[in-house]
């Protein structure tokens, strides 16, 4: 090692003075730093690449005994000496900055201040020494040679250094690592190099160890400068979502308040605007919008009624529907509302959506009258929300529509009031919100706005309906009877009933628009009365229990399980002494049933509800009647089915051949209602060919009503592409349904090229075409399944 260097140092120090003169200007033009920092690390650089050169001069002419030999060995030494001295000024002073600034000392440390005092007397004994030779001397052959007094030149630096690392180790705190680290290497690395040197002659070790500090402080001091810069891109960058934040929450509290100054002036729209926002959001994710789009969408859905603040109040709040002059002023809203918020050029979004979400697709809307997609995007999709809300809303003219009549709406105004494209976005929302979350909320507890019911007369209070299924309903309550009872029955009774509303109803009009059915009447001392049941049995037996002068005057805690298997129900209710168990026998296997808590001269409350995970077999529920059959007729080449719910029966799979045709005859249960109460088409795949057998896969859905929803999978399993149309022969959906409830045939014809399947049909007027492109599979199959409808004589022909 010591003879490389000896070799190759000369060039060493040629690069490294020049490495020392880049960092130099880097340094000068530089503005990171402070002002003194930086000129004192320039100093430091220009100083150490002064030494190299001449200590590179000193050994050039080592021994040139010319004349110009003979000053330039003399100069070039004292001037390396005198530099040395310059570089532990320079270091010093960027100590006593950093310690100052970074470490925040208002006075220089005194040990700082003695180290330039031992530095000025380093320089006079250097001067002294050109005279005396204190430090060296050169032979005749103009050599230099170490003086008896050489180790002083070496230790006053070595002091300096010292002194400058105490400093550093007490402030150690002050100064961030990094920094902290350069600095101790600066001043440990030349002391180690001159202990070295003493006894290495003929080797620049201190020199270069000093000069390679240098270096290194620079690069140290890079390092805290990019980390510096970085935690101040971090920092701007915190700054700049924290204003962003604000501003958003400002924007927030803002719209929010405005909507609030809607929702204050309509006392039957409370929370309208945000419902519709929400549902606005919702319906641009399922789109696939961006965040930013979707958070768009929602704020422009939130203002969209802003323009009815500037209507009369009397106007908004009417009881009863608006006469044809107070709804051409309530129109007006859509304008107002564009005025309102057009001046907030930031968000143009915001006014479009107010001026824009009453127009409709077949352009019979206002207030421009436009059509399709010249009709904003963001106004079509909070056209529909508005809608939504509009009917599973309580309105001063009628209560909230049923979600599955609201569904309907979207099916039949599709491509005329709606986008089409969105509507479907629509209806996928409503079929996802299976526990209808989806509506205006009132308080919901267990009885959905209360947990208690005050019962005078019989029925004058009765809550909503709770939907009975095949896992088991458990209902506990405590009944109080009422103080001014005395000598009436204080009891309470469940009404067994069917609704589009889950409500029970009275009036002959929601009787029929909600086809409301009442089965029967169960009262909690084992009383039953059948309404519309096919058959209902009763049995009641007792049990240990407080007395009845104690049910008369304190009450009793009850518990009811509901459970519902076909077209059969069993009810068990224990309490007060006795238990009680009824068996109903629906109409039929598609009825749903509902149940709702009333009574009469008794206070209900603690109700609790609660569903098992489970549902029951098939056996636990004993059958008092035969099923009803709607299929009883001969059967074609596929079995007969009877389809009571949503896809509840399918028929087996039948391969798809090209040219292969399908006939079947279809008719609507008693219980259809709706346009999709009505057959499917399933395309599918699977090992046995059975519709959910092993690797089920299904790739379209065809509802002959024209509706069409794909796969919800990850990996999308099939192409689709579906053309509906209504042909003359369409004469309305109440004509598709009261059709479809008479019975008609149908035809389904299939082609197959390759892995592309095509089904056609026409019914009632609506012709569709679905084209599904499938990938990688070589036996697809048809099934035909539906929703409330019966299948019968079903022919295949090839």
């Amino acid at each position: 090692m010591v003879s490389f260097l000896q070799a190759h140092q000369l060039n060493i120090m040629l690069v490294m003075s020049g490495v020392c003169g880049v960092i130099a200007f880097f340094c000068i033009i530089g503005r990171s730093m402070p002002r003194r920092r930086r000129v004192a690390l320039a100093l430091v650089e220009i100083c150490a690449m002064a030494l190299l050169i001449f200590d590179r001069f000193a050994y050039l002419y080592r021994g040139d005994v010319s004349q110009t030999g003979y000053y330039m060995v003399r100069i070039s030494n004292f001037l390396v000496f005198l530099v040395t001295i310059l570089i532990m000024i320079c270091f010093n002073s960027y100590v006593q900055d950093l310690i100052i600034r970074e470490g925040g000392l208002e006075k220089t440390p005194r040990r700082l201040i003695l180290v330039y005092f031992l530095c000025a007397l380093g320089i006079v004994l250097l001067v002294i020494s050109q005279f005396t030779g204190l430090y060296y001397t050169f032979d005749e052959m103009n050599r230099y040679q170490r003086s008896g007094g050489f180790l002083i030149c070496y230790l006053i630096p070595m002091v300096c250094l010292l002194i400058d690392l105490s400093v550093i180790i007490q402030h150690a705190e002050r100064v961030n690592t990094l920094m902290r680290s350069s600095l101790i290497l600066f001043a440990i690395a030349p002391i180690a190099a001159s202990v070295v040197q003493v006894f290495m002659y003929g080797v620049s070790l201190t020199n270069l160890s000093c000069v390679g500090m240098a270096v290194a402080l620079y690069v140290f001091a890079l390092i805290d400068m990019d980390r510096a810069v970085e935690r101040g891109r971090i920092l701007e960058t915190d700054y700049l979502k924290e204003v962003n934040k604000r501003q958003q929450i400002l924007f927030m509290q803002t719209t929010t308040a405005l909507t609030s100054a809607i929702d204050a002036k309509d006392v039957y729209s409370h929370g309208h605007s945000v419902r519709v926002a929400e549902y606005s959001r919702k319906l641009g994710e399922m789109m696939g919008k961006s965040e930013e789009e979707c958070n768009e969408i929602y704020y422009a859905a939130l203002l969209h009624d802003v323009g009815k603040i500037g209507i009369d109040g009397r106007i908004i709040n009417k009881v009863g529907k608006l006469t044809d002059e107070e709804y051409e002023e309530m129109k007006k809203h859509s304008e107002m509302g564009n005025q309102i918020l057009s001046s907030i050029t930031e968000y143009p979004f915001l006014s479009i959506g107010a001026r824009y979400h009453h127009e409709h697709y077949d352009g019979t809307g206002y207030p421009a009258g436009l059509k399709g997609e010249d009709i904003p995007e963001i106004a079509r999709i909070i056209s529909i929300a508005d809608a939504y809300d509009a009917m599973t809303s309580k309105r001063s003219y009628r209560d909230p529509i049923p979600q599955q009549k609201v569904r309907e709406e979207f099916v039949k105004c599709a491509g005329t009031q709606f986008d089409p494209n969105i509507a479907k976005q629509m209806l996928h929302l409503i079929d996802l919100d299976t526990e209808y979350q989806m509506r205006e909320k009132e308080e919901i507890r267990e009885l959905s706005g209360t947990n208690e019911l005050y019962c005078e007369e019989y029925r004058s209070a009765v809550s909503e309906g709770i939907v009975i299924s095949p896992n088991t309903t458990t209902i506990r309550l405590r009944s109080v009877p009422d103080e001014n009872a005395k000598g009436s029955a204080a009891l309470p009774a469940l009404i067994l009933f069917d609704s589009l509303d889950a409500r029970v109803h009275t009036d002959e009009a929601s009787i029929r628009e909600l086809g409301y059915y009442e089965y029967a009447e169960v009262w909690f001392d084992g009383h039953a009365i059948s309404s519309g049941a096919r058959m209902m049995e009763a049995e009641t037996e007792p049990l240990m229990a407080g007395t009845p002068a104690d049910i008369e005057t304190r009450g009793a805690t009850y518990e009811i399980e509901a459970v519902k298997y076909q077209d059969h129900i069993r009810i068990r209710v224990k309490g007060a002494g006795k238990r009680t168990e009824v068996i109903v026998a629906l109409p039929d296997s598609s009825r749903f049933a509902y149940l709702s808590l009333t009574g009469e001269h008794c206070h209900i409350r603690d109700v609790e509800i609660s569903k098992a995970e489970q549902p029951i077999g098939e056996y636990e529920i004993p059958r008092i009647a035969e099923e009803i059959s709607y299929i009883d007729r001969i059967a074609g080449d596929v079995p007969n089915i009877q389809i009571n719910g949503y896809r509840t029966a399918s028929t087996e799979g039948i391969p798809i051949r090209d040219g292969m045709q399908i006939t079947f005859h279809t008719m609507s249960l008693p219980t259809a209602r709706l346009v999709w109460h009505c057959p499917f088409i399933d395309i599918f795949t699977s090992a046995n060919g059975q519709v959910d057998g092993p690797n089920y896969r299904e790739f379209a859905l065809i509802r002959l009503d024209g509706e069409h929803w794909e796969s919800d999978d990850e990996v999308k399993q099939a192409d689709n592409r579906m053309m509906v149309s209504h042909t003359e022969a369409f004469e309305g959906w109440e004509n598709w349904k009261e059709c479809n409830k008479k019975g008609l045939d149908c035809s389904v014809t299939f082609l197959r090229r390759g892995n592309k399947f095509t089904a056609i049909t026409e019914n009632l007027g609506i012709a569709i075409k679905n084209i599904t492109t499938i990938p990688d599979v070589d036996e697809v199959y048809v099934s035909l399944t539906g929703d409330q409808c019966a299948l019968t004589d079903i022919r295949i022909e090839e």
